[in-house]
């Protein structure tokens, strides 16, 4: 958008119209350097072509403006370039008829041969705009290759992060002591937990490199993960999973057991308050939500980087948006659900 009430707007408009008026002194002279023999007919050769200079510049800049504003260089580029020539070309032509006309009428100039004067200023105006939106479209392929790559650093770095959390030593710890205890009660149940906690460990280290995974092995994970946190828990943990979710749909790997870590991580699992975490679909969303009962932790210990990775690794994949929520005591993520192409 044009900043009108920008004074370095103003300023830059300024500056321009008086550079381009110095460009068309040198340049009234190739146009008609018998004017030069004549005081008064310099100034007015100076004057027509200053002014040529200034609106057909200023003007054109206008024209790239406008079309830059509904047709995309990156999106459609033959389009763009067909629109911009036309733009231009016609802006050109209206232009220099216009100035030609009122420099007859108010000022008894006449301004060449119509013909050659506007191919003439055809010519400028189509090598300027050339330029101009040759430098806009090289500058936008940057501008893009440097999103791209910041994006990639991101989700890379977003992967890791992910794995670092996952694969801790807080979460192995848990589980070993969990196992230690089970052992010396349940000879089949521990058997079953070392199990699990294999699944859970193999699955990280599966789709570590992976930037989608199948729903349905998502959740078989997430399953995984809940039984070793249920052993712990027992009854202080309740955990409900819709059995219509339609699972021919891809997320990005860890996210809803990273979601699920989150509600162990930051509210209380007790008997008096049982933590309840559900998964259910809501259309093209996986909805993960879970009772909030806040932990009193410090804030550096609960940064939401798990959240923010999660985030960056959709933006990096899909235009769909994570949808955050936290209402009526209830902490509500929904995970869009993508297609694999």
């Amino acid at each position: 958008m044009l900043l009108l009430h920008s004074k370095s707007f103003w300023f830059r408009q300024l500056r321009d119209i008086f550079l381009l008026g110095l460009i068309g002194v040198p340049f009234s002279f190739l146009m008609c350097p018998e004017c030069w023999d004549d005081s008064l007919m310099v100034w007015y050769s100076i004057l027509v072509c200053a002014t040529f200079w200034i609106v057909l510049a200023k003007g054109n800049v206008f024209v790239n403006y406008i079309t830059n504003e509904y047709v995309d260089w990156l999106k459609e580029p033959v389009k763009r370039l067909l629109v911009s020539l036309l733009g231009h070309s016609g802006f050109t032509v209206i232009a220099v008829i216009i100035m030609g006309w009122l420099f007859k009428y108010f000022f008894d100039i006449r301004v060449g041969s119509p013909s050659a004067t506007v191919s003439t200023s055809l010519i400028i105006s189509l090598l300027a705009t050339l330029i101009m939106n040759s430098r806009r479209f090289l500058l936008s392929w940057r501008n893009l290759a440097l999103e791209s790559e910041r994006m990639k650093r991101e989700a890379i770095s977003a992967k890791y992060e992910s794995l670092k959390n996952q694969v801790n030593p807080h979460f192995l710890f848990n589980s070993l002591n969990a196992l230690t205890n089970l052992v010396y009660e349940d000879a089949d149940l521990s058997a079953k937990f070392i199990k699990k906690l294999s699944q859970v460990y193999r699955y990280v280290l599966e789709t570590r490199e992976k930037e989608l995974v199948s729903l349905k092995e998502e959740l078989e994970f997430v399953r995984s993960y809940v039984f070793l946190q249920k052993i712990r828990h027992e009854d202080a943990l309740i955990f409900e999973m819709d059995e219509q979710i339609d699972q021919n749909y891809y997320v990005v790997p860890l996210a809803v057991q990273m979601l699920v870590e989150n509600a162990f991580k930051h509210n209380v699992v007790s008997d008096n308050e049982p933590l309840t975490i559900k998964i259910l679909q809501e259309n093209e969303f996986l909805v993960i939500q879970n009772t909030l009962q806040k932990k009193n932790i410090l804030k550096e210990e609960s940064s939401g980087v798990g959240l923010v990775n999660i985030k960056a690794r959709y933006e990096f994949l899909s235009e769909k948006q994570i949808q955050v929520s936290d209402t009526k005591g209830l902490f509500m993520v929904k995970l869009p659900l993508l297609n694999e192409s």
